[in-house]
C-alpha cells in the first residue's frame, strides 16, 4: 500500500478554493491525500482534545506523521519548557494518545539535527527513546552523515531493525556531512516512509539565514526525477508493506503538485485541484425599464 501526502496542510494554496477558513482547511485536505505530517507538535506539544479533533475531522483511511517535540530531539534552544524529561515524554504521550486510540496515527517522527552524529553517546539517547516511547509507532530520520558511511550503515539499519524503528528514506540535497545519501531499506515489514525535501543544495546549509524557510526547501521535482522514484517506491514495496511518501518541497509551492504527479505515475486516483470561485457577474442595472 502507498500513502502521499504533505508536510502541513494550512500552506498548500492550490487545494482550497479562496476563502476557505483556516479551521476548514484539514477536511478538505482529506479529500485529497491519505497522509499528513504534522509540524506545530515539533513548536508545542498539542493539547490531547485538538489531536482527538483532527482525528475525528478526517476521513477512515487518513493517517497522519505527527513530527517529534523539539525537545526530544535536540533542536531546542532557550529556557525548556518541561523540567524533566518524564514530564516531557509523558505529555507526548498523552497526546499521541487520542490518535493512536482513533487508529489514525502513522508514525511519531523523529527528525534529528545535522549535528547529532554517530556516537556510542547519541545511540543510547535513542535506545532510551525508543523505550519511552513504547507501545507508539516511532520514524527515524538522521541528517548527519556519518549514520550512512561505509562503516557504519549497516550496523545504523541494523540498529533500526533490533529497535523497531521505522526508518525514514530520504531525498535531499547532497550538501555535505549534513545531508545523507537515499538508503533504499526498510527496518520494518510493516511501514517505510519517505520523505522529499527537494534538491536546492545552494539553500540547504542556510538555516542561520533570516529567509531560510524561503529556500531550504524551494524545489520543483520534474517528471524524470519522479519516474525514477517511482521505481524506488515499488523496490520498497518489497520489502515493507507499506509507503508513506511525504512532500516537504513547498517553501516555492510545488509540494502538491508533484505529489498529485507523484501518485499519477504510481497510479493512484488523484482528486482534481478545485476550481478557483468564480465570483458571479454583477447584476445589471437597465435604466431605461419601467
Amino acid at each position: 500500500m502507498i500513502r502521499v501526502g504533505l508536510a502541513g496542510w494550512g500552506d498548500h494554496d492550490s487545494l482550497y478554493k479562496p476563502g476557505t477558513a483556516a479551521k476548514a482547511k484539514l477536511p478538505r485536505y482529506g479529500d485529497h491525500f491519505s497522509l499528513v505530517e504534522m509540524d506545530s507538535s515539533f513548536y508545542a506539544v498539542q493539547p490531547p482534545d485538538r489531536m482527538a479533533r483532527y482525528a475525528e475531522e478526517t476521513p477512515d483511511n487518513f493517517r497522519f506523521v505527527v513530527k517529534a517535540y523539539q525537545g526530544m530531539t535536540g533542536h531546542l534552544r532557550g529556557k525548556p519548557y518541561y523540567t524533566n524529561d518524564d514530564d516531557m515524554y509523558t505529555a507526548v504521550r498523552d497526546s499521541l494518545e487520542p490518535m493512536m486510540h482513533a487508529g489514525k496515527l502513522w508514525a511519531a517522527l523523529f527528525q534529528y539535527p545535522p549535528w547529532f552524529d554517530c556516537s556510542k553517546q547519541n545511540v543510547t539517547l535513542l535506545r532510551e527513546t525508543k523505550r519511552r516511547m513504547e507501545g507508539f509507532p516511532c520514524a527515524l530520520e538522521f541528517r548527519h552523515q556519518s549514520w550512512y558511511t561505509l562503516e557504519f550503515r549497516e550496523r545504523t539499519m541494523a540498529f533500526m531493525r533490533e529497535e523497531g524503528w521505522i526508518h525514514s528514506v530520504c531525498d535531499e540535497p547532497q550538501a555535505g556531512i549534513g545531508s545523507i545519501p537515499i538508503v533504499l531499506e526498510a527496518s520494518r515489514p510493516d511501514y517505510t516512509l519517505v520523505r522529499f525535501h527537494g534538491r536546492n543544495v545552494g539553500g540547504w546549509n542556510q538555516s542561520g539565514e533570516a529567509n531560510w524557510r524561503e529556500v531550504r526547501y524551494l524545489y520543483n521535482y520534474n517528471d524524470a526525477e519522479l519516474e525514477e522514484w517511482a521505481g524506488r517506491i515499488r523496490q520498497l514495496l518489497t520489502s515493507s508493506a507499506e509507503v508513506g511518501i511525504v512532500f516537504n518541497n513547498n517553501s516555492g509551492g510545488h509540494a502538491a503538485g508533484n505529489a498529485k504527479s507523484f501518485m499519477r505515475l504510481l497510479g493512484l486516483p488523484v482528486p482534481e485541484f478545485p476550481e478557483a470561485a468564480i465570483p458571479e457577474a454583477p447584476e445589471q442595472l437597465d435604466l431605461f425599464s419601467l
